[in-house]
């Protein structure tokens, strides 16, 4: 059990890490090299899009820092600090998102689910980092748990992106991952929070 709890933790920094340097290939390839399905959001709406592509990297790359609870119990203000980091990060990112979401040439079903995504990320995040500063740590421990199941669609979403590209092609493709990047996430995330605390007790770690 502790190897597959080490195994996953594992996983997850690899995943984090791997998709957050992939996203910042655009500053070495350029962006329409890079990322040309999504290019003409560089020009029609620049500022969220470059604030969304560099920063939500950000935020993905911070996240398992703040699961970390070694860090959490030794260092409490690094984890303070990385959470305030994690915090704008998504506030920029998610805004970003939004703009893009709803601007998007995909069609009304993708900008509704990204869009959502987006409101989602931005307001659990928020709530999360406003019960901290309340003092009630277990409920800010369960909302930054959901926000970390959105922010891992980043994750999710390439994961699934080349297969669905692949059988369904990129306009059928494209928008059924705007919403099976996030929703599994977050069912998953508010199964394992309801879970009995006996069986959940494994969250901190």
């Amino acid at each position: 059990m502790v190897y597959m709890l080490r195994f996953r933790a594992f996983l997850v920094w690899i995943l984090c890490f791997g998709v957050a340097l992939a996203s910042w290939r655009f500053l070495a390839l350029g962006v329409e090299l890079s990322m040309e399905f999504v290019a003409y959001h560089a020009i029609e709406r620049r500022l969220a899009f470059f604030a969304h592509i560099t920063l939500a990297p950000v935020a993905l790359m911070l996240l398992p820092f703040q699961f970390w609870k070694g860090l959490r119990s030794r260092r409490p203000q690094v984890h303070r600090w990385i959470g305030r980091a994690y915090g704008l990060s998504i506030l920029l990112a998610g805004v970003g998102s939004i703009l893009m979401a709803f601007g998007t040439t995909a069609g009304p079903v993708a900008a509704w689910g990204f869009g959502i995504l987006g409101v989602l990320w931005l307001g659990s995040t928020g709530y999360g980092i406003w019960l901290a500063r309340q003092g009630r740590i277990a409920e800010h421990q369960r909302w930054m748990f959901r926000s970390a199941a959105l922010t891992f669609a980043a994750v999710t979403l390439r994961l699934y992106l080349s297969l669905l590209f692949a059988t369904l092609g990129e306009e059928a493709g494209y928008t059924l991952v705007a919403w099976l990047c996030w929703v599994p996430n977050l069912a998953f995330a508010e199964w394992y929070l309801r879970r009995p605390l006996r069986q959940s007790a494994a969250l901190a770690a």
